[in-house]
């Protein structure tokens, strides 16, 4: 298979599929996107959670730590008392949230769409 010919698009490790694995937990993107849309790329740990409805603690920090390992986020212990957590959108991170804009302003405007969609049986919309 050679570079840039349509068979190496399906591969395993194409880029395709690599911005893909990204969103492949519905927290990954909301996290980009709350902290790009309602805290300016920057918030600490208590306020993100409570932006985000339905997401545990649990769920959070499992998500902020992958995303900090892979360089999307990067972690900012404060020096107050009591010690307190924030956590930054990086660079690249800021290159990601272009995408989940994207998405999220196309669901913002196809609400129709979305209701045409058949219930999953994972979705709590009913």
């Amino acid at each position: 298979m050679k570079p840039g010919t349509p068979e190496e698009e399906w591969c395993e490790d194409c880029a395709p599929r690599r911005v893909l694995s990204l969103f492949a937990t519905k927290w990954m993107s909301m996290v980009l996107h709350t902290l790009h849309a309602r805290h300016g790329g920057a918030c600490r740990t208590g306020a993100l959670q409570r932006s985000l409805p339905g997401s545990s603690k649990k769920m959070l920090t499992q998500t902020l730590r992958e995303m900090e390992e892979i360089g999307l986020v990067s972690r900012h212990v404060l020096s107050e008392i009591p010690p307190a957590v924030e956590y930054r959108l990086t660079r690249l991170g800021e290159r990601f949230v272009e995408p989940v804009e994207l998405l999220y302003a196309w669901g913002r405007d196809n609400p129709d769409a979305l209701d045409e969609l058949g219930s999953r049986s994972t979705a709590r919309r009913v």
